[in-house]
């Protein structure tokens, strides 16, 4: 009775078992047929394991050889199954020291026997712990981000030919060690100590990095704006462990780790260009992947000139930016995906970029103004917790020594009243002010008569929706983080308040 190898399917950030059995059968000698629903990769993978084990000094039954990969319903994709397929065929010949209910195996081989690294090795390691799998065969390249995960024996197969000495018993491959990480942001060469002026950006940047507030800067050209949305990132709290390993696991799936860094030690900085599609956006595909909202989960999205992206790549941020995940369906099934990101817009007021500029007149017509303005539709703009205006800075400030403070100071700030919300979530399903549900709000952001008295000033005066009501609370509740009050004062909420929309048509 052939043996059933355990691998795995990783559809988007999703992982199901599959089973791998082989068995020989009459037929043309030394052919592999493999069923159970193989894309073209998948199927390929008969040549790559017939022409590895033989390569390897190893013995090929020379009988046809039909592989099943179950269950039969669920669609294969990928070269991942070279491994289990290469173990099954050589289980049929070899008894092998293992218990294979307890064991799975995942990786690419090449010609030779060598194995390739694979994507998504951490989501691989969290269903294998899962499942109770005690031990993981995975690419030696791909080991360290599979021992991110505890309670878990990863082997790191530097080929098919050692593996099969492991198996055998006769030399064993040794255990990954488990690596110590220091999460810390990657340093930047922008400082906010090296920005001029703007002192009210700065405080926008700084409240919006403290409870992850989305942010539209908006301005004429060469203003900053650029700048200060790559500044942001500067006094961003670093990692933790959690975060880490959500984004990392992305990553992985997404192919996106770079220079074999088995962990994303630093918050993501993601900034599509404005011709960029839905699905480069959102994710997607015929195989769906993670998309820029994606990639940017626990970080910042940075969409510059956004009035410059088309208003259907625009609107699909709705469902991330009010819940923190994007839905996709496709033939194959529902995904989805995490999405919880800082959104940092910028654009200019007009298409010209000088609209009620003071020294430069504007050349747009009205009407240019306003298709231009409705490119941004109100419940996009609704869900934007911070506008502020960038103005162009006179020459008697540009031409001094900032001497304002530096990002580190202000990351102090960030950091302290990041850790607050800690503290006020432990138990809760939210990391920071930005994610509370109303019940939340309810809880947590209750405000005093003259503050009552306030907002329901504002309320009907700016015409805010119940959206805007909730998100000014959260807001309000950052900004008295960011002073260490127990409770929101009438002056944290004015404050919020005047942060809702100002453009004028």
């Amino acid at each position: 009775m052939a043996n059933k190898i355990l691998s795995v399917a990783v559809i988007g950030l999703n992982v199901d078992l599959v089973e791998v059995e082989a068995e020989a059968v009459n037929g043309d000698l030394g052919s592999i047929i493999i069923v159970g629903l193989p894309d073209a990769a998948v199927s390929e993978s008969k040549e790559r394991v017939r022409t590895a084990i033989k390569n390897s000094d190893l013995n090929f039954p020379v009988r046809k050889i039909v592989i099943n990969l179950a269950p039969a319903d669920l669609k294969k994709h990928g070269p991942s199954y070279d491994l289990p397929i290469a173990v099954s065929i050589l289980s049929l010949k070899n008894n092998f020291k293992v218990d294979f209910t307890k064991t799975l195996f995942v990786g690419e081989l090449s010609l030779d026997g060598v194995l390739r690294p694979i994507n998504g090795a951490l989501a691989i390691a969290l269903k294998a712990r899962e499942l109770g799998i005690k031990t993981l065969f995975l690419p030696a390249k791909n080991a360290a981000e599979a021992k991110l995960v505890d309670d878990l024996e990863i082997i790191p197969v530097p080929s098919l030919a050692k593996l099969f000495l492991h198996l055998k018993g006769v030399e064993k491959i040794k255990a990954q060690a488990k690596v110590d990480f220091n999460f810390c942001n990657k340093k930047t060469l922008f400082d906010m100590a090296h920005v001029c002026g703007q002192e009210s950006v700065k405080r926008v940047l700084e409240i919006a990095a403290a409870g992850s507030h989305n942010i539209l800067m908006f301005g004429p050209p060469g203003s900053g704006k650029t700048l200060m949305a790559k500044t942001m990132l500067s006094i961003l709290p670093d990692f933790s462990l959690e975060e880490a390993l959500e984004v990392t696991k992305i990553y992985s799936v997404a192919g996106e780790l770079k220079n074999n860094d088995p962990l994303v030690l630093s918050r993501p900085f993601r900034a599509p260009h404005h011709t960029s599609s839905s699905v480069s956006l959102v994710g997607g595909g015929s195989w769906p992947r993670p998309g820029e909202i994606s990639l940017a989960h626990r970080g910042i999205l940075f969409l510059d000139e956004f009035a410059e992206f088309p208003r259907v790549v625009l609107e699909n941020l709705r469902q991330p930016l009010e819940d923190g995940v994007i839905n996709i369906s496709r033939a194959l099934g529902r995904l989805k995906f995490p999405a919880k990101f800082i959104l940092l817009a910028s654009m200019n007021p007009c298409p010209c970029g000088y609209y009620k500029d003071r020294d430069r007149n504007c050349v747009c017509s009205e009407k240019q103004i306003a298709n231009y303005r409705r490119k941004i539709s109100g419940p996009i703009l609704d869900r934007i917790d911070l506008h502020v205006e960038v103005p162009r800075l006179e020459f008697s400030k540009l031409n001094q020594n900032s001497g304002g403070e530096t990002s580190a100071d202000i990351k102090l700030r960030v950091e302290a009243a990041r850790a607050i919300q800690r503290q006020r979530f432990v138990g809760q399903p939210f990391l920071n002010n930005a994610e509370m549900n109303s019940q939340a709000v309810y809880r947590y952001c209750q405000i005093d008569v003259p503050s009552q008295r306030l907002m329901a000033q504002a309320m009907e005066k700016m015409k805010l929706s119940v959206r805007s009501y909730f998100r000014i609370l959260k807001l309000a509740r950052t900004i008295a983080d960011l002073e260490g009050e127990e409770n929101i004062l009438l002056k944290h909420l004015a404050e919020a308040l005047q942060y809702r929309p100002t453009m004028e048509d």
